[in-house]
């Protein structure tokens, strides 16, 4: 610290209020290229027992006389924000200021000793992400335990490097926790790269999501869609749907004996929402038994109408991946929570959702049940394996308008940012629009790494949303360049302005669905085709996939499937 006691002083104190200092400049200070102050840049406050530590927030010409004595020509006002013990023994840095400064006190520029003695932090979880922007030889670090036990989030317009540092983050973060698993909800397929031989890529393609581990909510979503059915439909389903449950559990609890002739087996009690296997098949039976018996006409269409809707979604070849083993059987939940959750990792510890893959009117009922079932497997294992989600495009799942969006997906994210920390299950949130996010999660996120923004409606949201003196960094969002953030919150020592470490060209995000050669060639006969395979649903394997496949028989008295 003894550079900055014997540095030539810049001016001193002429007001204090509050959290903040004035600084009379002395003309000297501005007219030196090293030393002249500007917004944004870290100054000291000697106090004779301590430095305090403050940023330039605002800087202005003073035409008046401050003192006979002193040559002012300048006023710069601080935030102050943390201050240095101890500066001659074993200086060490702290938040916040138990001995506010007094007029007169002694202003000096921070060199890199005291830049380096208050952000690097120390600690075994501390990762580093780039260096600082006043000094380009200061690593700028966050420490991984703080950013993932309190939830995080990424903030910025497009184009100004979130998806990198989101990448680098992601890769850092595992390195200083290799218990960690990370799922990354890729909404534009940009990540599979990032990651290399660590990360799995889970597409409809690659991977299935069997429709009775959808709770009620969701596989409505997935039968009516964008054609919601009569009230009476979905009372319906949710009284035949435990009963399909029952039938299957008694079925294979004696293999080869009707499920209505057995009698002895277990009294379980089934709900609609309790992730037990069941067959489409022994649904459409149970639909249609009941339906023989009625004589009203009316009453009559109105199952026929839901066996419809039944079959006509489960044989969309577009939904193989929910439906390709509807009447196979066999309870996979164990195995499709490994999959996508990596238990174990096997040297894999990151699963990527390619959502761009999904037919669009089933995402927000995929992104629920993967939520829902992330927090599920962190409350029933006790939070044995910590698990970071990652929601790119975050503003699409939880809106600050509740009419927006599928209301499931929302509580699903909604209870990992209130709860999860409790069960090892942490958020990571990735947006271009902060203003449309839900304010209540986002203000569970305590680490906040801001780029690039010009709406002032998001500047009024971080605003709120940021818990700290240095809430004026926010002024200079619209200003910065591509790669620099300010990192706010318990992740770091202090609201840093920091620019990302550049990621090697191999691990760069890339848009998968956008291949180099876009718009250099026409699609050919047989490429047209295959899109229109695609399209459709079709598989490259030859043909739609078969959705209702053999199996166990189905229950007598079935007329559909």
């Amino acid at each position: 610290m003894g550079d900055c006691k014997a540095a030539t002083p810049l001016g001193s104190v002429i007001a204090v209020r509050g959290s903040r200092a004035s600084v009379g400049l002395l003309a000297p200070a501005q007219a030196d290229r090293a030393t002249r102050v500007t917004v944004g840049k870290y100054l000291g406050i000697h106090t004779g027992t301590s430095l305090i530590i403050g940023v330039v927030a605002d800087v202005s010409l003073r035409t008046e006389p401050v003192s006979r004595d002193e040559n002012f020509i300048t006023v710069a006002v601080l935030d102050v924000i943390g201050e240095i013990q101890n500066l001659t023994a074993a200086p060490r840095f702290f938040r916040g200021v138990t001995d506010y400064p007094a007029i007169g006190d002694r202003v000096v520029g921070i060199g890199a000793d005291e830049l380096r003695l208050i952000f690097n932090i120390s600690r075994p979880t501390v990762i580093e992400i780039g260096h600082l922007q006043q000094d380009a030889s200061i690593p700028a670090f966050i420490d991984v335990n703080e950013m993932l036990t309190k939830h995080f989030a990424v903030l910025g317009t497009t184009g100004v490097g979130k998806s990198s540092g989101v990448a680098l983050i992601l890769n850092q973060a595992l390195a200083a926790r290799p218990d960690l698993r990370i799922l990354v909800l890729d909404v534009h397929n940009e990540y599979r790269q990032c990651f290399g031989d660590k990360a799995q890529a889970l597409s409809p393609r690659n991977m299935k999501l069997p429709f009775w581990l959808f709770n009620f909510e969701e596989i409505v979503d997935i039968f009516f869609g964008a054609r919601p059915g009569l009230e009476d439909e979905v009372d319906l389903l949710a009284e035949i749907i435990p009963q399909a449950k029952a039938a299957y559990t008694k079925l294979t609890a004696s293999p080869g004996r009707l499920a209505l002739k057995r009698s002895d087996a277990p009294d379980v009690r089934y709900t609609v929402d309790i992730p037990l296997p069941y067959r489409i098949a022994d649904l459409i039976a149970l639909l249609d038994a009941r339906m023989g018996k009625l004589e009203n006409r009316s009453s009559r269409m109105l199952y026929q109408k839901l066996i419809t809707r039944i079959e006509t979604v489960s044989s969309d070849p577009r939904y193989a991946f929910i439906f390709e083993r509807a009447n196979v059987g066999g309870d996979t939940m164990a195995e499709i929570l490994g999959t996508i959750f990596r238990q174990p990792h096997n040297g894999v510890p990151i699963t990527i959702f390619q959502l761009a893959g999904f037919p669009s009117e089933v995402v927000d009922a995929v992104v629920s049940v993967v939520a829902r079932m992330a927090f599920d497997l962190g409350l029933w294992s006790d939070g044995a394996s910590p698990l970071l989600l990652v929601c790119e495009e975050a503003h699409r799942y939880m809106s600050c308008d509740d009419s927006v969006g599928f209301g499931p997906t929302r509580r699903a994210i909604s209870r990992i940012a209130k709860e999860g920390r409790k069960y090892g299950v942490h958020l990571g949130l990735i947006s271009q629009r902060p203003a449309e996010l839900d304010p209540t999660i986002l203000s569970q996120c305590n680490t906040l790494f801001a780029m690039r923004m010009t709406n002032e409606r998001d500047h009024a949201l971080l605003r709120s949303a940021v818990a700290d003196t240095a809430v004026d960094f926010l002024n200079f969002l619209p200003s910065l360049g591509a790669g620099e953030v300010f990192a706010f919150g318990e992740g770091v020592a202090l609201p840093t302005r920091l620019r990302f470490k550049e990621l090697p060209a191999n691990l760069l995000p890339r848009n998968e669905t956008l291949s180099a050669e876009a718009g250099e060639a026409d699609l050919g006969q047989g490429a047209l085709a295959a899109v229109v395979d695609r399209w459709r649903g079709v598989s490259a394997r030859g043909g739609a996939s078969q959705t209702l496949s053999d199996g166990f028989a189905p229950l007598s008295g079935a007329a559909h499937g």
